[in-house]
This record gives C-alpha cells, sequence and structure tokens, in this order.
C-alpha cells in the first residue's frame, strides 16, 4: 500500500479527472425530511459541488449501479422466420464510486464471495464490478449504525484508494496502480512523521464516535440453539412483511427472474428483479405451497441468512452494520434489537 498527502483543492481537480472519461456516481442532497434534515442519495454527479463528501448516510445503498431492482437479461425476436437472441451486460463506460463509506466498501467485498467467485458466478454483476473504481471515505458514525461491532468499520480492501480528512489536508491510502496513475494528474506529497500521527488521532477519536453496538459473541450457535425460540413469534408479529428492509440493505442479493412473451409471439424477454425474503410469496413453488407462510418464518430466516448461513459458508456476516434496515423499517424492527432479544432468551 502507497501513502500520499494532497491539498483539499486538489480534490476538486482530481474530480474533473474522473468525470471526463467516465460515469461518477457520488452521495447528494436529494431532499429534506419533515425535522428538515438532509436525505442522502447516491446519484450520477457532473458537477464536483453537487456531490456531499460529509453525507452521514444514504437512504438507499448504492447497489442500485451495480445490482439493480429490474435488469433486463436477454431479448429474443424472430424476423423472418429467424430466431434471434440479443444480451447485454448493461454497462457502456467504467464506473467511479465516489465517498464510498467503509461499511458499503465492506458489502461490496461480501456480494463478491457470491456473485463474483463462486462456482457460478453471475456475468452481468462481474461487468459492471470488473468496470469499477472506488474511492472510499471515511463517514462520521450515525447513531443506528453498529458496523464497529460487524467489523466493518475500517476497509482493507475492495476500493483503489480511501481518503481521510486530516482538517487542512487529506491521507490517501493507495491499492490500485489505476489510483495511482489517476493521482499523477494532481499534486501530492510524502506523508511526514506528524501526518501519520495525526491519522492515527483521527482514526482513534473516530472509533470512540460509535454508540450502537451488537454482541456478536458464539452468535451462530445461539442462533442454532433458539431456532424455535417465541421471540421470533413476537418479531412477527410486529413485521409488516413490506420487503423494505431488503431494498434499502446493501447486501441482499436475493432475486427472481420472469420470462414474458409478445402477445404476437413474435419476441421475448428475460427479466431479473430482486426480491425480498420477507414477501409472502417468497418461498412459494410451482403448485402454490408455500414453505414460509407466517411471517414470523420468513423473518427468522433472514437472520440466519445474515448471521448463520452465510458465517458457515464463508466465515463472515454477511450484514455490516450500516443500520439502513433499522432506520427505514415501517414497524420499527432493528438488528440490534432482535439479537438482543435472541440473546435474552437463551439465558432465561
Amino acid at each position: 500500500m502507497i501513502f500520499r498527502i494532497f491539498e483539499k483543492e486538489e480534490l476538486k481537480k482530481l474530480f474533473e479527472v474522473f468525470v471526463a472519461h467516465n460515469r461518477v456516481v457520488g452521495a447528494v442532497e436529494a431532499g429534506r425530511d419533515r425535522d428538515d434534515q438532509p436525505v442522502y442519495a447516491f446519484s450520477d454527479v457532473s458537477d464536483y459541488n453537487e456531490i456531499k463528501l460529509d453525507y452521514s448516510i444514504t437512504k438507499l445503498p448504492a447497489k442500485r449501479f451495480f445490482l439493480p431492482f429490474k435488469e433486463e437479461l436477454a431479448t429474443f425476436r424472430i424476423e423472418n422466420d429467424n430466431w434471434t437472441k440479443d444480451i447485454s451486460y448493461n454497462i457502456d463506460r467504467p464506473l467511479i464510486l465516489f465517498g464510498l463509506h467503509p461499511c458499503d466498501i465492506n458489502a461490496l467485498n461480501k456480494l463478491d464471495k457470491v456473485l463474483l467467485h463462486s462456482v457460478y458466478p453471475m456475468p452481468y454483476y462481474a461487468a459492471k464490478r470488473k468496470n469499477m473504481f472506488i474511492v472510499g471515505m471515511n463517514c462520521v458514525p450515525q447513531p443506528s449504525c453498529f458496523c464497529r461491532s460487524m467489523g466493518t468499520d475500517t476497509a482493507l480492501h475492495g476500493f483503489d484508494m480511501f481518503i481521510t480528512d486530516l482538517g487542512g489536508r487529506y491521507f490517501v491510502e493507495i491499492l490500485t496502480n489505476t489510483a495511482f496513475n489517476f493521482l499523477r494528474h494532481i499534486r501530492t506529497m510524502e506523508p511526514m512523521e506528524e501526518d501519520h500521527i495525526l491519522y492515527m488521532k483521527v482514526v482513534e477519536k473516530r472509533k470512540k464516535e460509535f454508540t450502537a453496538q451488537v454482541d456478536t459473541t458464539d452468535l451462530t450457535k445461539i442462533l442454532d440453539m433458539e431456532f424455535q425460540s417465541d421471540v421470533w413469534k413476537y418479531w412477527g408479529d410486529r413485521c409488516l412483511a413490506c420487503g423494505t428492509c431488503a431494498s434499502v440493505c446493501p447486501t441482499c442479493y436475493c432475486y427472481g427472474v420472469e420470462e414474458t412473451v409478445d402477445i404476437n409471439l413474435k419476441g421475448a424477454k428475460k427479466t431479473k428483479i430482486l426480491h425480498s425474503c420477507n414477501l409472502i410469496d417468497f418461498a412459494e413453488v410451482a403448485g402454490g405451497h408455500n414453505f414460509r407462510p407466517e411471517r414470523h418464518s420468513r423473518l427468522k430466516y433472514r437472520y440466519y441468512h445474515k448471521h448463520r448461513g452465510f458465517v458457515e459458508a464463508f466465515e463472515e456476516s454477511l450484514c455490516v452494520g450500516c443500520g439502513r434496515c433499522g432506520e427505514s423499517c415501517l414497524a420499527g424492527i432493528t438488528v440490534p434489537e432482535v439479537i438482543e432479544s435472541i440473546r435474552a432468551d437463551g439465558k432465561e
């Protein structure tokens, strides 16, 4: 890893280099909530002044740019008795994610394990991921985020460059040749000893700002033991089965595929649509049988996938602790509360 220091005004010059030949996505202020607080969202940006580098957290993750809710996989046509099939991976130029927080970078790393490095990788995801450049930036810990408990408050890989605000200057970590070549377009310096000291102080200060916590000690074992716990029924009764949690989650990737045929039988298309394990038809199969007709069962299996099944497969949780699901849940269900109740039930 290579480290550099540059003055703050240089970041605008770097952005202009990015946007010259690439699609750049960053956090912008999309509106205001009922308390007149800014609501942030990832969006295409071409003007440096539109980007909010100090954004708290976006309501939706950047997932829609590489794992969209709805994506056309293939189209089929019959013309003059000739059958043709067209496939597009739905990417036309490199994508730069500018200012991604550590939890969202780690979310991408987790998705890579399933959609990129598995036995059957998803080519549509892979095409976008291989043409992606990530500029990471540290966040200001929010009351709802528990990423430190999940070990995702820092990113060790999965980015090209990571920028830390030292007050008057930026400290940048460089992981790839592409990042190094981009930085050659602006004025950078070798960090001095005092820069490293200041960097460590900034990191330590940020660690102390995390307030929400989740005890993950032996969590997989506790989940196994409490599989039949009545606590799941309690949370299931509160759950509205709306699927909002999956929509705002940066690591939910379950999907279904729909095939539709034109009424004139001359064309057809295959479409991938993201799904949610909390929706009532998620486990419904041909013939109408539903393996999980009850809300508490679907909610339970969502937690088991995140904190049990994925751990067994990849030795880490699928949850990054961003807190988006709890903030967006219409029933006020949060991950820390659910896990705490499961642990407490096991002590009774």
